[in-house]
């Protein structure tokens, strides 16, 4: 009698997939936002780049109306807000492909780490560094260089702070897009040029071509321009401000839900 051989064909078990954080985690955002500030203490020209830059560039600007200190008052206040959004920007932009290219954010997304989480926690590590530029920024137009405005200093100091996180917002969407830093400063003249021609600073908004003033409207800059130029002429706080403050603030945080929106691996 041949003896009967039962095969059984043992199929190994998927692995199991490590959950998802769907919401907010108060100490995953801190520790990716520790980590970020501590690789950025070992880079002191971007540190440099973020903090001395727009003290530089108004420093500049002073001296250059030195026989015009009302030009001085008219635009300073403008570029209070401006300079930091671009440097924002721009260094946001390079650090954060940087983490693309060289695979740590391809590490970080394979742990249970949410995109919100990764995104909150670099606009929390930038924005902390937008609020030490916004406030050197602010202190030495009004203290040292003479900026003379009607309004509150910390209303000016609260659309400066505003701006910077909007630029650090706009640098983490469009890092989505760069295969390599210079593609991420390509996206400069895309992003920002636009807005600095069309924001008012040059000409007020009201004299544009009606196209061009309808397409100002869209654009982020020209509240935070407006919202500058309504503590420079104003005492109080307006209707005005309040609206240019909501707006800019909420295209902050739209631009940060898109860029976690489009978080996501690069290889499979």
């Amino acid at each position: 009698m041949t003896p009967t051989t039962t095969s059984t064909s043992t199929t190994a078990p998927a692995p199991a997939r490590t959950p998802r954080p769907r919401a907010l985690s108060a100490s995953r955002t801190t520790a990716t936002a520790a980590r970020v500030l501590r690789q950025l203490t070992h880079d002191p020209r971007t540190i440099a780049l973020l903090i001395l830059i727009p003290c530089v560039m108004l420093l500049l600007l002073r001296y250059v109306f030195d026989g015009s200190p009302r030009t001085f008052d008219s635009i300073g206040a403008s570029l209070l807000g401006i300079f930091p959004l671009i440097t924002m920007f721009l260094v946001t932009s390079i650090a954060t492909l940087r983490e693309r290219t060289s695979g740590t954010l391809e590490r970080l997304l394979a742990m249970p780490l949410g995109k919100g989480d990764l995104i909150a926690g670099y606009a929390l590590a930038f924005g902390t560094l937008a609020i030490i530029q916004s406030a050197l920024a602010t202190g030495l137009a009004l203290w040292f260089l003479g900026l003379d405005v009607t309004g509150s200093p910390w209303l000016l100091l609260l659309v400066a702070l505003l701006d910077a996180l909007l630029g650090t917002a706009l640098g983490l969407f469009v890092s989505a897009f760069a295969a390599s830093e210079f593609q991420a400063v390509q996206f400069m003249p895309a992003v920002i040029f636009p807005q600095l021609l069309l924001c008012g600073l040059f000409t007020p908004r009201d004299d544009m071509h009606p196209a061009l003033e309808a397409l100002s409207d869209v654009l982020p800059m020209s509240y935070a321009v407006d919202g500058m130029n309504e503590v420079l002429r104003h005492t109080d706080m307006t209707a005005t401000f309040v609206r240019d403050v909501l707006i800019v603030a909420g295209c902050a945080l739209l631009v940060l839900t898109l860029g976690a929106a489009t978080l996501r691996r690069r290889t499979t």
